[in-house]
């Protein structure tokens, strides 16, 4: 009886999420150490765990991940997997940043001046030793490298690596924590979104 009271409970506390919570969105739990559960559909806490999918949301990020004919991401599937065994960084962060910032274009240069696939700024690229931002290879090894420096930083955090890769470790130094800036935020979430759908590919 006690397992089917907590099967009861759980489908009703399910109901009532779907119910407070907008429909296209995803819900992440995780139990505390009084085993309390806890609910949300913008985790703050790197402790919460994706509980329900948002399908819709979902297929529209798959949809997403198609490319102009004109790029070719599983070219630079080799380099990445070197990098990620090399730093330790998951395949599909490297692939969603990478996603993220240039669409995959080896030749892409922002108006800030950032370039290459993982688009380093030239004063980052020449702190990791990066010679040729333009060239995959060395492009990706340093944006790799320079995650797994901002991933050990804030102990494992992505959000917040992810918000020092866009804004700079000063600003989350800052601010303690995620800045307060609209570009960053919506850039955290793009990278974790892409990150999702390419683990579920």
């Amino acid at each position: 009886m006690k397992y089917k009271g907590l099967a009861v409970a759980t489908a009703a506390c399910i109901a009532f999420m779907s119910a407070i919570i907008p429909a296209r969105a995803d819900i992440y739990r995780y139990e505390d150490g009084e085993g309390i559960i806890h609910f949300t559909d913008a985790p703050t806490d790197k402790r919460f765990k994706i509980f329900m999918r948002d399908l819709k949301k979902d297929s529209r990020l798959r949809t997403k991940l198609q490319f102009s004919k004109s790029v070719n991401p599983a070219e630079y599937e080799n380099i990445i997997k070197a990098c990620a065994d090399k730093y330790g960084v998951s395949t599909s962060l490297i692939k969603a940043v990478i996603h993220a910032e240039s669409g995959y274009n080896p030749n892409a240069v922002s108006q800030k001046g950032a370039s290459g696939l993982m688009q380093l700024m030239p004063g980052t690229a020449k702190s990791l030793k990066v010679s040729n931002s333009f060239d995959p290879k060395d492009n990706v090894e340093g944006g790799v490298r320079y995650l797994r420096f901002l991933l050990d930083t804030f102990h494992g955090d992505v959000s917040l690596a992810l918000a020092a890769y866009n804004a700079g470790l000063n600003k989350v130094a800052k601010f303690g924590g995620m800045p307060p800036y609209t570009e960053t935020r919506t850039y955290v979430s793009r990278v974790l979104a892409y990150m999702q759908s390419y683990q579920g590919n």
